[in-house]
């Protein structure tokens, strides 16, 4: 399958799974959905290594960071995902996920040392611009009502979503151990959903969740849906074109994806954006092409010099 094709499935995927949440939501409690979800994707994954003759165990030094690439990209950051979504319309929560081309330099400059470019600094202010914009009238009114004495959830579900975002970042960055003991790609996703939704269940069981099992049409087509298509396609997507194109083009699945979200929301979720909101959003999606351009411009630099020949070479 061609690069552009994986690019547009990706997108289109991830770009409508935030609205497909939606449809999980009510029935039973958000970690038992994410169960349901990613066990549902994981043994799929399995059956599919093993129709191919793939070997299914691995070792444990391998586990280790499979299991804590789990606990950071299926569990902490879908549960939060799954529970925010119960107070911000899925629009909002796809746009703070975007935000993650700023999480992951910053998490790569507190871990390794790497430097922070100013270009990467100026976007970074530009989409903090946009989120005070996105969220101003929303925050504005929350504090209102909690101070008038209300309960008033949108603040809650505003530090899920950004909770989300930071645990999928050091998941991200998680990848590239795994990938250092194994290239198996399927097999690899399989393990680390699998940790993630053992983890997840131990929480629901230790925290009293409802297990029952929904009546709704619409929650069983959400969730085969968000297994089958949001998380085996579209992560085999995903990796497949970080391994073609590399990081720095794939990631502008990011800066696509909100957008489709946006207008699923106003199209099933009922949602009209102020003229401000409207703003914001384009403050935030802009901040993050120009980081992701301005680092593309810098590494094509970079290897255009590695490749020319010095004086003493000619």
């Amino acid at each position: 399958m061609s690069s552009p094709l994986l690019f547009i499935i990706a997108c289109l995927i991830w770009g409508s799974t935030f609205w497909a949440i939606t449809l999980q939501l009510g029935d039973v409690a958000p970690a038992v959905s994410v169960v349901y979800r990613f066990g549902l994707a994981s043994a799929t994954l399995f059956a599919w290594c093993a129709l191919r003759g793939d070997t299914l165990r691995l070792p444990w030094r391998a586990q280790k960071w499979m299991l804590l690439q789990g606990l950071a990209s299926f569990a902490l950051s879908y549960v939060c995902t799954y529970s925010s979504e119960q107070y911000l319309v899925s629009a909002l929560v796809s746009v703070l996920f975007a935000l993650m081309v700023f999480w992951t330099p910053l998490l790569n400059r507190i871990a390794f040392g790497t430097p922070i470019t100013w270009s990467t600094c100026c976007a970074a202010l530009v989409a903090i611009c946009g989120i005070v914009l996105l969220f101003y009238q929303s925050i504005g009114t929350a504090l209102q009502d909690i101070l008038g004495g209300g309960n008033d959830h949108f603040l809650l579900g505003f530090m899920l979503a950004l909770v989300a975002t930071v645990s999928s970042t050091v998941g991200n960055a998680l990848v590239m151990k795994v990938r250092e003991h194994s290239g198996n790609v399927m097999l690899t996703m399989a393990w680390t959903m699998l940790w993630g939704t053992l983890m997840v269940a131990v929480w629901a069981i230790a925290t009293g969740q409802s297990w029952q099992l929904p009546t709704r049409p619409s929650y069983w087509m959400g969730l085969f849906y968000l297994a089958i298509f949001g998380s085996v396609i579209a992560f085999s997507a995903y990796f497949t074109l970080i391994a073609r194109i590399g990081t720095q083009k794939t990631v502008y699945i990011g800066v696509v994806t909100p957008v489709i979200s946006v207008l699923l929301s106003v199209q099933f979720e009922h949602y009209r954006p102020a003229p401000i909101e409207w703003v914001g959003m384009l403050l935030c999606l802009s901040s993050v092409a120009w980081a992701l351009t301005s680092g593309a411009r810098k590494t094509a630099a970079v290897a255009s010099l590695s490749t020319t020949p010095s004086a003493k070479a000619t």
